[in-house]
């Protein structure tokens, strides 16, 4: 039987306007059409429609994290050991506003990562019940030791074809986004390789000057991961991998708005300087996110929560994060004086584009997939639809 669901009574923000009395109506999983008030909806939608009466609240387009290595007590790093954890993973994103993600692995052995990449596949395929799994993002172990951050120095190397071919092999070509240092030899030549194989090619844990961050531009580059941490920072005679980023457009830069990772008047600075479509926010969560202050892992490094900052037990640098997509809008909000209607689509229609699934994923219009968040005034958040299933709802537990 066909599902019909109607979403009534609600301000949404579509993919070209803000409806203040809008309605939005969904067939099997898809978005059907998008209406600016109930009296454009005919007798017959809403009969045949089981209406979803939003009372005034939000509904927004459910948000996209493209780095995320864990949360809720699961990672990505531990699913090809952990049965569940993947599943585990996309239920907690969905509790916190994310409808998709990407798996993000970290630097291991050329083993470790393939039955990794394999086991996220697996996942994706069987379905999750939470957020839609939208393929793997490979950060490292193709990185600079100089700049290792709280990825382990000692299983990062210089990549190969024959291992990149490995890993997209056995992720059944899922790979949508893979962070590497361009400095490293022969890096220019597999981000062409890359490039043609529709993987998007982000500059990441790297130690580049200007020029070779051009030249990796030049090779097919368009992203670089969790800017200003984990790079060459700018110096006003050497621009390094965070001017760079800065200066050159065709580049797409993360932000993780927690405000511990970057000092929060810099990311107002950021929203100002790069064209609004270059700008996406990401959680770069681990395990320990949603969860009691404590000592985790991260890879094969201790860490240690407290009060959400997340640091390496030896050494004290931040350790990912344990940052949630609906806080990281609320924050964004706030450090920048924006609207919503100007953050939104760096936690949605951004992302997609960045990772080629636009033209399913990342906004309110006919034609794609119904993935929704409701939000209370406050920007509380109410529930999450998948595909046009509930996938969070919440309690009075919660308020």
């Amino acid at each position: 039987m066909t599902n019909r669901m109607l979403f009534i009574n609600g301000e949404v923000y579509s993919e070209s306007a803000v409806l203040p009395n809008g309605a939005v109506a969904v067939e099997d999983g898809k978005i059907t059409a998008v209406y600016q008030s109930l009296e454009e909806i005919s007798d017959d939608i809403r009969k045949q429609s089981e209406l979803i009466d939003l009372n005034g609240a939000l509904l927004l387009p459910g948000f996209i994290d493209v780095h995320v290595h864990g949360g809720g007590g699961f990672d990505t790093m531990k699913s090809s050991t952990e049965p569940g954890s993947i599943d585990g993973l996309s239920r907690f994103m969905a509790s916190h506003g994310t409808t998709s993600f990407l798996p993000t692995t970290l630097t291991d052995e050329a083993g470790r990562l393939v039955e990794v990449v394999s086991e996220v596949s697996r996942a994706m395929s069987a379905g999750t019940g939470g957020a839609d799994v939208l393929g793997v993002h490979l950060e490292g172990p193709f990185l600079n030791p100089i700049r290792s951050g709280a990825q382990n120095p000692d299983d990062m190397r210089t990549a190969t074809k024959e291992e990149l071919g490995r890993l997209l092999e056995a992720s059944g070509e899922t790979i949508r986004l893979i962070t590497l240092a361009p400095e490293l030899p022969g890096a220019m030549e597999l981000i062409g390789y890359l490039t043609e194989k529709g993987v998007t090619v982000s500059i990441g844990h790297s130690d580049a000057t200007y020029e070779i961050v051009q030249q990796a531009v030049a090779h097919g580059a368009t992203h670089v991961t969790h800017l200003f941490n984990g790079m060459s920072p700018l110096h006003h005679r050497e621009p390094g991998v965070a001017g760079s980023a800065l200066m050159l457009d065709e580049l797409t830069v993360e932000l993780i708005c927690d405000g511990l990772h970057v000092r929060e008047e810099l990311i107002g600075y950021v929203f100002r300087v790069k064209p609004k479509e270059r700008v996406i926010l990401v959680t770069d969560a681990m395990e320990a996110a949603g969860l009691p202050d404590g000592e985790y892992m991260l890879g094969k490094l201790p860490v240690v929560m407290k009060c959400n900052r997340v640091t390496l037990k030896e050494g004290g640098n931040l350790a990912g994060s344990a940052l949630t997509m609906d806080q990281a809008l609320r924050n964004a909000l706030k450090f920048t004086g924006r609207t919503l209607e100007e953050i939104l689509p760096a936690l949605t229609l951004n992302p997609a584009r960045q990772i080629g699934v636009n033209h399913r994923k990342g906004s309110i219009l006919a034609g794609k997939d119904a993935d929704f968040v409701v939000m209370g005034r406050n920007l509380e958040l109410l529930q999450t639809y998948v595909r046009g299933h509930e996938v969070y709802h919440r309690s009075k537990t919660e308020v």
